[in-house]
């Protein structure tokens, strides 16, 4: 045979040695995604079922009835459990305010649907991996239980359904969601603060999981095509001054952890440290976007109950000191609600209707009995709602932890409410803050303080005047020694 016969035979069979050795591989390749699959590991999601049944996590059970009380009192359950931090609670809520089955048309609510989407992507437990073995001789660790896969599963859904939802909103809208996210987690002490810093922080995915978090990657999309979910992962804008101000408010709470994780972020980068003097002084001056989850109701005329209430003994001892507070100010604040035609100066002279209006209002159970947290809401709802009376009230409260733990931060900020509707009794109690200078608050600043105090005693507040008119009276006498 020639030598040009061999040297062809020799890349004939080098061809197909080729062709053999590149389909081995795939098959190598197919068998191990399969295996993957087969063990629960999470896959590419280009390979995962999504939507498939048997990825679907258990989910509360339905507690819709045919009746309007049975919706109602489902919804209170499951917004109990989504305020403790129930993943599945969470999108169960996401689910029914979005109205995808029809029995829930009644309580659509496109803002609230997506608040409960954004606090489940934003909650641990839907992307902590539960039990990890090591996958074996290459490295690694897979899931040990399938539970992994299908919260995957149900993270992946949550951002689709959310970014659809937001895509739909206003700027406005958005800012409302937004608001109330932060709201949430700001009830919820270290563990809260933590999750909002993560939620501004560049060094985590966009709802605060680990950078590698699929969901989150797929999320995101990929820059050079940038086929992500803008509205979804835009959502919290990335900061590191606002990432840097929920760790220190964190810290406050007494959280030895937060510490620890604190003193983690300056280090992670450089320019991080230059912002401590600033967000410290931020922190002092920083109140949640409510004083309760926001109360209004769908056209069902289900409102959102309010299970946000802060935990711990100094809310519990500034509860207890409500009976402190004349109730002529809660009478008051239901005859500007419109609740009572008159302002009842005991417990005893409202009616059992009244007290449940006040109640259904809230989006409390109706037992009729007034409770002292339900006194302190109806405060709020009415300074909220713009009684200036109402709104100097809730500053005093807050100033000596009456009903509401102190913060004088808050304090001040319904001090300045009330100021701005011409109080003159929220004046002279400003003047006093700047004339002592609050620190964090209200810088000291003796000329602010005698322009209010002045502005105070000629709305004709006495304790001003009195003070005013010993002020005018050394200066006389000043003038007279000249």
């Amino acid at each position: 045979m020639s030598e040009r016969g061999v040297d062809e035979r020799d890349r004939g069979r080098s061809g197909a040695g080729r062709a053999v050795g590149v389909a081995l591989v795939a098959v190598i390749l197919v068998a191990a995604l399969l295996a993957l699959a087969a063990c629960g590991e999470q896959t590419p999601g280009f390979f995962r079922r999504t939507g498939s049944a048997d990825e679907g996590c258990p989910r509360p059970a339905s507690l819709t009835g045919a009746e309007f009380n049975d919706q109602e009192r489902g919804l209170r359950v499951l917004r109990k459990a989504a305020f403790r931090g129930d993943f599945f609670a969470q999108l169960e809520l996401g689910s029914r305010y979005a109205a995808e089955r029809a029995t829930d048309k009644n309580i659509e609510d496109p803002i609230e649907s997506a608040t409960w989407l954004a606090m489940a992507l934003a909650n641990e437990q839907g992307f902590a991996p539960i039990n990890r073995v090591s996958r074996g001789p290459f490295g690694g660790w897979r899931p040990l239980s399938r539970y992994d896969d299908c919260r995957a599963n149900e993270r992946g859904s949550a951002y689709r359904r959310l970014d659809r939802t937001l895509s739909r909103m206003t700027l406005e809208e958005q800012e409302a969601v937004r608001d109330r996210v932060i709201y949430i987690l700001s009830t919820q002490d270290a563990p809260g603060f933590r999750t909002l810093a993560r939620l501004h922080d560049g060094l985590y995915g966009p709802f605060g999981e680990p950078q590698d978090n699929p969901q989150g990657r797929e999320a995101w999309g990929r820059r050079d095509r940038r086929d992500g979910l803008s509205a979804a992962t835009g959502l919290f804008r990335r900061n590191d001054v606002d990432a840097y101000l929920y760790n220190y408010l964190a810290v406050q709470t007494g959280d030895v952890g937060s510490y620890v994780l604190l003193k983690d972020f300056e280090r992670s980068s450089p320019n991080r440290t230059q912002y401590g003097r600033f967000v410290e002084a931020k922190a002092r001056q920083w109140v949640p976007p409510f004083e309760f989850y926001p109360n209004k109701a769908p056209a069902s005329g289900v409102p959102f109950s309010d299970e946000s209430r802060p935990r711990g003994d100094a809310f519990e001892l500034a509860t207890s000191r409500v009976s402190e507070l004349p109730f002529i100010h809660v009478g008051r604040a239901l005859r500007y609600l419109g609740i009572s035609e008159i302002a009842a100066v005991q417990p005893t002279t409202l009616s059992k209707r009244e007290v449940e209006t006040l109640e259904a209002v809230l989006g409390h159970p109706m037992d009729g009995r007034l409770s002292l947290l339900e006194r302190v809401r109806a405060i709020q709802l009415a300074a909220v709602n713009g009684s200036s009376e109402a709104q100097l009230v809730l500053a005093v409260m807050y100033a000596e932890g009456i009903g509401v733990p102190i913060d004088y931060a808050r304090s001040f900020h319904w001090f300045e409410e009330a100021a701005r509707q011409g109080s003159p009794e929220a004046k002279f109690a400003l003047s006093s803050y700047f004339a002592l200078g609050v620190a964090g608050v209200a810088d000291q600043d003796k000329a602010e303080a005698v322009v209010l105090r002045i502005d105070s005693a000629l709305a004709g507040f006495a304790p001003s005047a009195a003070r005013l008119q010993a002020v005018l009276a050394q200066v006389s006498r000043s003038q007279q020694r000249r």
